[in-house]
């Protein structure tokens, strides 16, 4: 069995707890105008290329004694769920080395495997690009219904989960935004952290380069002394974050 790969990350600290070995899966159905790594979009753009499932071990084997306790393998993207067999696949071979799973997912898909996935997953990272139809295809260009049909099965499956929203400029950063999101997210049973990510400009070189537009383009990025003043508005009930472990520290972050 094989997946195709966007990239991989040997040390990674923030897409998920711990240190992780972090794969970023090639393809995404989503197109969100603040992603900064639109050549994962194409389902057989070249990146790492194809790798096997033990291609997967060796290089989570490789960075397991760095894992500790907390730490594991991620599955990021592009769309990982778009690859949901080689995940399945993937995450019984690193359970059999008791490695740790997560997916990192944008909630804009859904087939066939993805409730095995999610089953079989220990923790699911899970963005939340708007809290409205309205605001969610603006960003995304898709419908929210994959979105609602994973939350069912993430609550059906009682999974851990990490709420991620990133925080963009004059289009979710009021106060009335962040109490949005504290409001859809007690659909959510299993909340264990809730993430705002401050929007960035690192991919507007890509953009050019690749000859896409830009859709954010002049649009500063995110403010982080506002940024963590909205982190302050996130219902209590939830694990609190420190602010430095939400900053992105490089490309590689889950702003997709």
């Amino acid at each position: 069995m094989k997946g195709r790969v966007h990239s991989i990350e040997s040390f990674g600290a923030v897409d998920g707890p711990g240190i992780r070995t972090v794969f970023f899966l090639q393809g995404c159905p989503a197109r969100c105008i603040y992603c900064h790594n639109p050549d994962s979009w194409d389902p057989q753009g070249e990146g790492e290329g194809l790798l096997e499932v033990e291609d997967i071990l060796h290089w989570a084997m490789r960075g397991k004694t760095y894992h500790g306790k907390d730490g594991g393998v991620t599955f990021s993207g592009g769309e990982p769920l778009m690859q949901g067999k080689f995940l399945l696949e993937s995450i019984a071979a690193l359970h059999r080395e008791n490695i740790k799973v997560a997916i990192d997912t944008s909630g804009t898909y859904f087939d066939e495997f993805t409730e095995e996935v999610i089953k079989n997953c220990d923790l699911v990272l899970l963005d939340i690009k708007h809290t409205t139809e309205e605001g969610f295809k603006f960003i995304t260009a898709k419908p929210m219904d994959e979105l609602f049909k994973l939350i069912d099965v993430i609550n059906e499956h009682k999974k851990p989960v990490w709420v991620r929203q990133v925080i963009v400029p004059d289009i979710n950063d009021k106060p009335e935004d962040i109490a949005a999101l504290n409001e859809f997210i007690k659909g959510i049973k299993y909340i264990e952290r809730v993430e705002l990510l401050g929007y960035h400009t690192m991919a507007v070189n890509k953009y050019a380069k690749m000859g896409l537009t830009y859709r954010l383009k002049g649009v500063p990025a995110m403010d982080s002394g506002k940024l963590n003043e909205l982190r302050k508005l996130v219902k209590a009930h939830h694990k609190p974050v420190d602010a430095v472990s939400q900053v992105p520290l490089n490309e590689k972050d889950s702003i997709r």
